[in-house]
């Protein structure tokens, strides 16, 4: 198994909240340092890793590293 660290930006468009395209960081503190800066721009961003198994295809359940702004409801709320 590897750790995929992405991190997921949103923007508002009217009254819609709309995913762009998601984004891979090297460790979880690029991740969060990434999402910290696109935070400032965009109306949301979370970083989160992601154990996955590409032998298999499995992906454990994502971990939350840092959030901020408005993000889709439900998105990652049980952690």
């Amino acid at each position: 198994m590897s750790t995929s660290f992405i991190v997921q930006c949103f923007q508002l468009r009217g009254r819609q909240l709309v995913a762009d395209q998601p984004k891979s960081a090297r460790s979880g503190e690029a991740a969060v340092e990434l999402a910290e800066r696109l935070g400032g721009i965009k109306a949301g961003a979370v970083a989160f890793s992601q154990e996955v198994d590409i032998e298999t295809d499995t992906y454990d359940e994502p971990r939350v590293l840092y959030r901020v702004g408005t993000l889709p409801p439900g998105l990652f709320e049980a952690q």
